[in-house]
């Protein structure tokens, strides 16, 4: 009897079915964080009261300052379209997982949805990490580098920018379980593979805590500890997801 093959969940498609598709996964996308950013609009102030906390606590007497005329209205715009993409990161996710789907096998399929519910959790893990942990000591870090007898004066753009830049950036940064999940998954990725990287994970991880955290052992401990315990997840989640496919092909193999 010979051996039969997986079929492809969704036939396969043309480059330019592709793009197509591409453009529409993203259209949707745009629209989600839209309107998500229009209601978030409403309540813009809030958000900016929230992101001012870490650094009224680092530098209380510190006072946010704006020279142009319309620097209000787009830190406004600024603030409300992050969080359209963290109020519409589960559509969006959804969207690029299933723009995916037309390359995986029907097996395959069935992990989009808890992807895409863990993509959103870690996430927002991230950026509730940045928030609460690596903002406080970098902000302190940062204004306590100032020369004795200056005066900072900060612009609201810039003081924006800095923690737009580093909420998303850990908010993608702890994709890297998920990503190792789905790579481990499709075959692409193995466990001792991972394991192998641990000496350059460790590396990597200790330079970025020495970059963004004060130059204490402690403060790089609180910061370099949890991004490496990541990677030791990832290598947990690719082995467990190894063991559960070999156990699957084993079956097959004594039913058939």
């Amino acid at each position: 009897m010979p051996e039969e093959t997986e079929s492809k969940n969704i036939k396969e498609m043309p480059f330019l079915d592709h793009l197509e598709e591409f453009r529409w996964r993203l259209i949707k996308c745009l629209i989600a964080i839209a309107v998500c950013a229009f209601a978030a609009f409403f309540f813009s102030n809030h958000l900016f009261s929230a992101l001012w906390l870490p650094l009224n606590k680092a530098a209380p007497e510190l006072k946010i300052h704006y020279f142009k005329v319309t620097e209000g209205f787009t830190t406004r715009l600024k603030l409300s379209l992050l969080a359209g993409v963290l109020f519409a990161s589960p559509i969006v996710f959804y969207q690029i997982w299933k723009f995916i789907l037309p390359g995986l096998y029907e097996r395959e399929v069935k992990i989009i949805i808890p992807i895409v519910f863990f993509s959103t959790f870690f996430f927002l893990l991230g950026i509730v990490f940045c928030y609460f942990v690596l903002l406080p000591f970098g902000l302190n870090f940062f204004y306590s580098q100032a020369p004795v007898g200056t005066v900072p004066t900060l612009m609201m753009g810039d003081y924006l920018n800095f923690i737009l830049v580093l909420l998303l950036a850990f908010g993608i940064v702890f994709q890297l379980p998920v990503v190792s999940y789905f790579l481990g998954k499709i075959g692409l990725i193995s466990s001792d593979f991972l394991a192998s990287g641990r000496r350059y994970a460790l590396v990597i991880v200790a330079v970025v805590a020495a970059v963004i955290t004060p130059p204490d052992f402690i403060s790089q401990l609180g910061i370099g500890i949890p991004l490496y315990i990541l990677y030791e997840i990832s290598i947990i989640i690719v082995r467990l997801t190894g063991a559960s496919e070999k156990r699957k092909k084993a079956s097959k193999n004594l039913a058939g």
